[in-house]
């Protein structure tokens, strides 16, 4: 069978990738959910001119000369208006959020007066909208700033708030069921036997999972038979995941079992190794709604693909507006030999020069076992399909790894 190139391996996984119904839900537990509707502002704010000081609400006609003389009729506190028009002469002491009165148009800030009784003397000429928040300076009523699709931020929710939303709707959260396979594999914490390995691609693709806003379901580790893998693809099912994630057990030998596993559940697979590096041993298919992926077992290979092909598919579900990475541009930081015909995802540090020059550095040993150099990345650079060798210096492609 032949490779499926990277773009089209991502093409067949988020093809029908419609978000998830919406759901209402508290704005306290709305953060980094994405929103299913427009918002529009249900208020004006602020809602009439306010003081954006304390002082003194004034005409700016009356408090145009430092010698100025006026007489304070009364005061206005934030949430308590002054009902009486501020004629000739006059002022009225006003704090920060007061409405300010009718006939005012200024405000003296306090320490620009001096205060003698229940008069004041200007020591700074007011000048007419100065200190005032006008009705509407912020937004109006109808005004809609949240758009759908959009990620809320901690930001976002103070917004919505001041537009009196107590609730926000939302996309449904993608739910993500992880499995790992191997009779290799032992959890953190246990001392391996001869042949045997921690565990380790859960934890890396759960966090990755999660931080775009999936709900995880942990399935744990099925042994090398047909009949463990099953179960646990069945556990996934009985979740109601919309996305399973396999890891270990999708190349070719007599013990890689997931994709037969899958295939004896009713999975229908779009595709079986793709034209890349590190994870060329991907699959893709469905089984039911449940959208499955089959990553390799290679720690590195299966958090690039994870990081490649499982967080579009969440955002997608998501209802995120923006669903696929952004790729950057740097300075090559070190020669590299012409690519065959995969593309490669190199893992590379990133060194920002004096004048802001990002540079790329691939690290000098990218075999997909090792966790040490995928930690220490903070990008992954780019080689397309055959790529001519490279010299330092020269531009480059990359996706930034999440921090």
């Amino acid at each position: 069978m032949a490779l499926m190139p990277v773009d089209d391996a991502l093409s067949a996984i988020l093809s029908d990738a419609d978000p998830l119904p919406e759901e209402m839900i508290a704005l306290d537990t709305a953060h980094h959910r994405v929103l299913a509707r427009d918002v529009a502002a249900r208020r004006t704010q602020p809602p009439q001119a306010m003081s954006a000081m304390d002082g003194y609400a004034v005409r700016a006609a009356d408090a145009a000369d430092l010698s100025a003389r006026l007489k304070v009729i009364g005061e206005v506190a934030a949430g308590r208006p002054f009902e009486r028009k501020v004629g000739q002469g006059e002022a009225v002491r006003i704090f920060t959020g007061g409405v300010i009165p009718d006939g005012a148009d200024a405000v003296i800030i306090q320490e620009d007066t001096a205060v003698d009784g229940d008069h004041i003397t200007i020591t700074e000429a007011a000048v007419q909208g100065r200190h005032i928040r006008a009705a509407g300076v912020d937004f109006r009523e109808g005004d809609v700033l949240l758009t759908r699709g959009r990620r809320l931020s901690d930001r976002d929710l103070s917004l919505a708030a001041g537009m009196n939303y107590p609730e926000l709707a939302v996309h449904r959260r993608a739910k993500v069921a992880v499995l790992g396979t191997g009779d290799e594999l032992v959890m953190p914490g246990t001392i391996p036997g001869p042949g045997q390995i921690v565990y380790s691609n859960g934890y890396g693709l759960r966090a990755l999972a999660r931080a775009e806003g999936a709900e995880v379901v942990d399935l744990g580790i099925a042994a090398d038979t047909v009949a463990a893998t099953t179960e646990g693809i069945r556990r996934a099912r009985e979740a109601n995941a919309d996305i399973l994630i396999t890891m270990g057990g999708a190349s070719v030998g007599d013990h890689d079992l997931v994709k037969r596993s899958l295939e004896v559940e009713g999975t229908t697979m779009a595709f079986w190794r793709i034209a890349m590096r590190p994870g060329k041993p991907m699959m893709h298919g469905r089984l039911g709604a449940m959208r499955v992926i089959g990553l390799p077992g290679n720690p590195v290979s299966s958090y690039v693909c994870g990081f490649l092909f499982l967080v579009p598919l969440i955002r997608a579900l998501s209802g995120r507006d923006h669903i696929h990475h952004v790729r950057e541009s740097a300075v090559l930081g070190r020669d590299l030999a012409a690519n065959d015909q995969r593309e490669d995802y190199l893992r590379a540090r990133l060194e920002e020069g004096d004048d802001g020059t990002l540079t790329a550095v691939p690290v000098n040993h990218q075999d997909s076992s090792l966790l040490g150099n995928l930690a220490a990345a903070r990008a992954l650079l780019i080689r397309p399909p055959f790529a001519p060798a490279a010299a330092k210096g020269l531009r480059c492609e990359l996706l930034r790894l999440p921090e």
